[in-house]
């Protein structure tokens, strides 16, 4: 009895070693956390509905074979798809005993403190045949030198025009003799859930590549992406590399693009996240024109109006945004708005959450003076607001 108690005991104590090797080393076996959004719990087995008898199958011709291939929205997008690849400069950290002679006759060089090259990759899109690409802002974030690969197989040098941390967007431009192939813009509102979508970009290096989806939802925010948020979710797969490429509608028009995935393993899951081609021209347009993004600002720090929130504050909706923090010295403070006020209009707009508030507030011209509207002592009071500039989100690297 000794003797399998002693067995009993040595098979447990391994399992627990391999469960914490497992664990340590390859956490995404086992997790089950989400790394960007909660996805809903799956519907017990019981509760699934009856399904019925399976229709009889029928026969599809080649004309309606036709009629469902994407072939022509492939291939009028594609043109405008490159492929951006990065490099940069990074120093190593020093080591302190590096240059101990007693050190380097036993370790050598590998502790080689001299500047090393580092690559990365992503995917762009034409946007005018002048030579303007959109892309993402981590694509080219940091990096100090940017050759884009064309369609037809040309390399070119290109340089950054200006970047939109907030919106993870930055804009290219690259030298060609011949004019460039620039996509076709989608109309705003023009995307529906449900609608056909495809995704193109360079996945894990491995060239040009179409995949196709659904748009699964409009106006995803709260993900803690970007500082705005109004993503496009789709199901058409996206990898690394698919950064920055284009998502397009069955008639090949530009209607997002791509920029990030939900996974747990750093592959496609079937969520994907596209800027929206509103946010994505107002950005382009302003960096052309301009260099960078202005956008107003008010210097407060806002939270979401929960129930429970509401009904401590004595609140009879959730609508309104909770100023939080107020900085000291900014256009907020010197309007005598005040933490624990609530923000329901800015100039002749209501605002529905913290989300509305900060794009209506960044929609402001800076220098304008604005009415807004706020909840205090279950009074609204009115006051006019300088309106400042938004200090720039700086790069790190």
């Amino acid at each position: 009895m000794r003797r399998l108690w002693l067995i009993f005991a040595q098979a447990v104590t391994v399992a627990l070693a391999l469960l914490f090797v497992v664990s340590t080393l390859k956490p995404e076996w086992i997790s089950q956390t989400p790394q960007i959004v909660t996805l809903a719990p799956s519907v017990p087995p019981a509760a699934l509905p009856k399904v019925a008898a399976p229709a009889v199958a029928t026969t599809v011709t080649s004309d309606e074979m036709k009629s469902v291939s994407y072939a022509a929205a492939a291939g009028k997008a594609l043109p405008s798809v490159v492929h951006i690849f990065t490099s940069k400069e990074v120093k190593p950290q020093r080591q302190p005993f590096a240059n101990d002679p007693l050190f380097r006759h036993f370790f050598g060089d590998r502790f080689d403190s001299r500047p090393q090259r580092t690559s990365g990759l992503g995917s762009g899109v034409i946007v005018s045949p002048e030579g303007y690409i959109l892309t993402n802002n981590h694509v080219i974030e940091a990096a100090d030198e940017i050759e884009v690969a064309l369609n037809d197989g040309r390399k070119l040098r290109a340089r950054t025009v200006g970047v939109d941390p907030d919106t993870d967007l930055a804009v290219l431009k690259v030298q060609s003799v011949d004019a460039l192939s620039a996509v076709t813009l989608a109309p705003a509102g023009s995307a529906h859930v449900g609608d056909v979508v495809l995704a193109i970009g360079n996945p894990f290096g491995v060239g040009q590549t179409v995949t196709m989806g659904i748009v699964s939802a409009l106006g995803r925010t709260s993900l803690g992406i970007n500082t705005f948020e109004n993503f496009i979710q789709t199901d058409a797969a996206i990898n690394p590399g698919n950064s920055g490429g284009a998502l397009v509608d069955s008639n090949g028009n530009l209607i997002g693009i791509n920029t990030a995935i939900y996974s747990r393993s750093g592959g496609s899951l079937g969520i994907g996240f596209a800027i929206p081609v509103t946010l994505a021209r107002s950005v382009m347009d302003q960096i052309i024109r301009t260099g960078s993004v202005t956008r107003g600002w008010i210097g407060v720090e806002v939270q979401e109006i929960t129930p429970e929130l509401a009904e401590s504050f004595g609140l009879s909706t959730t609508e309104g945004a909770l100023i939080a923090g107020v900085m000291r010295g900014g256009p907020a403070d010197a309007a005598g708005i005040r933490p624990g006020d609530v923000l329901v209009g800015v100039a002749d707009k209501s605002v529905r959450d913290s989300h509305s508030m900060l794009d209506l507030v960044a929609s402001l011209p800076p220098g304008a003076s604005t009415k807004v509207r706020v909840l205090r002592d279950r009074q609204v009071r009115e006051m006019d607001v300088q309106i400042g500039k938004r200090p720039a989100l700086r790069n790190e690297g």
